[in-house]
């Protein structure tokens, strides 16, 4: 839950060159989380980002 106890299903996970995952985002709709993605991809760093509902 988000604050405000807002359900955030849709996490953006950024997997770094040495295998590391980390979530960096937690978004309400996967639109919203793509362009989270599109954000950070934009960037040209060599880490990779996507999308990924969370399991209830």
């Amino acid at each position: 839950m988000g604050e405000g106890g807002t359900a955030l299903p849709w996490h953006v996970i950024r997997q770094e060159a040495n295998g590391n995952r980390y979530r960096v985002a937690a978004c309400a709709t996967r639109a919203e989380a793509q362009k989270v993605v599109e954000s950070l991809g934009a960037r040209g760093a060599e880490q990779r980002y996507w999308v990924e509902r969370q399991s209830a």
